[in-house]
């Protein structure tokens, strides 16, 4: 979870305020949908994938794998943070190796997310070509994690101009879900595609409805029955799953949210989230019944709508930062994990091996503790 600066007030405050959110919060009628007709997609050449997939998954075809399967098999899961999500792969100081994807499967999980900041690699003006090189990247990439039976999250991920101009470049965004969806539909079904991280800002929960209506239009063309994974505004906030308007029948969406609660505690002495959370520091989390009691809260409300919905949930991304202290982080972690799985949630930490990381790369092995607050 590594936001812009030009939003780091936001994202410090806008977290917190929501946990203080009574959880008997009526529901909020979302304003009408826009009248506006959508713009018409450009269309794009796209080549086919490169890579070659040995994985051949255990479902007959995808139509056999719907999203209750699928939560089912990606139960336990890690965020390659850092990473394909940086302007260019490399430049936070982490690349992708073949040999992560081994180690995260040894260790006992399921699934890994794939944050990608397709918005760097494709051009500014229609036909948005994403760029082949890149693409071909994502293709090695994934095949690693499949060749290791790995669920993949194949998101889009940092797309900061959709917080700020949603509508200048919902051309863009629909032509570059158009070109993935046509990349890997021939993809087996433990690819899962994931719209959109942490819609926010200007992308209203009217607005966003708009747009994931279009993006499941469009992926629906080329992959019918390929999961799909959407979650509410307010950066994934967990009660704001409730104002999202996802088709009744479509057994192949799950809904998502993000978990960084309280803020203070996990992204204390975070260098992107502004000098408060220097004042952050030596934030303790003790595991007290009120601490819990609030995780509780909130998971339940999510739990309650996915019970009146019908729909699985994935947790994306929980974790703390690693300027607070171990103990406090393994508590953390393991509770929420725990509350997760109590209610049949899917989830992926945040993340393998940057600054929340769970494994470290400099002495290539596994935080250990921490690993065992997430695979006992």
């Amino acid at each position: 979870m590594r936001p812009s600066i030009s939003t780091l007030i936001i994202v410090a405050f806008l977290p917190v305020l929501t946990a203080c959110l009574p959880a008997g919060l009526p529901a909020v009628t979302p304003s009408p949908a826009s009248t506006e007709p959508a713009p018409a997609a450009a269309t794009a050449t796209v080549p086919p994938a490169t890579a070659t997939i040995t994985v051949t998954p255990t479902e007959t075809s995808p139509d056999a794998f719907p999203a209750s399967a699928a939560i089912q098999k990606m139960q336990r899961g890690i965020n390659m943070g850092n990473t394909l999500e940086a302007p260019r792969e490399g430049e936070w100081g982490f690349r992708i190796e073949r040999e992560h994807f081994r180690i995260i499967r040894a260790a006992g999980f399921d699934a890994v997310r794939l944050p990608t900041r397709w918005s760097a690699h494709a051009q500014p003006e229609a036909p948005y070509t994403i760029e082949p090189a890149f693409f071909a990247r994502l293709d090695e990439v994934i095949g690693w994690a499949l060749e290791e039976d790995l669920v993949v999250v194949l998101n889009i991920h940092h797309y900061e101009e959709m917080a700020t101009e949603p509508q200048a470049h919902r051309e863009r965004f629909l032509a570059l879900w158009r070109q993935i969806a046509e990349r890997y539909k021939d993809y087996p079904p433990t690819l899962l595609f994931e719209l959109m991280n942490e819609p926010n800002g200007a992308l209203s929960a009217r607005l966003w409805n708009e747009f994931v209506r279009e993006s499941l239009a469009v992926i629906r063309e080329s992959n019918p029955t390929r999961n799909l994974i959407v979650g509410g505004v307010s950066w994934n906030a967990y009660d704001q799953l409730r104002l999202l308007a996802l088709p009744r029948d479509d057994r192949h969406l799950i809904a998502t949210f993000h978990y960084y609660l309280p803020f203070e505690f996990t992204h204390q002495g975070a260098e992107w989230a502004g000098p408060a959370a220097q004042q952050w520091l030596g934030t303790p989390w003790n595991g007290t019944d009120e601490e819990k009691a609030e995780i509780n809260r909130h998971f339940t409300l999510v739990e309650a709508w996915s019970k009146q919905q019908g729909i699985p949930v994935y947790l994306g991304e929980f974790g703390a930062y690693s300027k607070a202290d171990m103990p406090s982080r393994i508590r953390w972690t393991q509770y929420v994990r725990e509350q997760a799985e109590a209610r049949g949630f899917a989830w992926a930490y945040w993340e393998f091996g940057a600054g929340f990381g769970a494994y470290d790369r400099a002495s290539q092995a596994w935080r250990e503790e921490l690993l065992r607050a997430l695979i006992p």
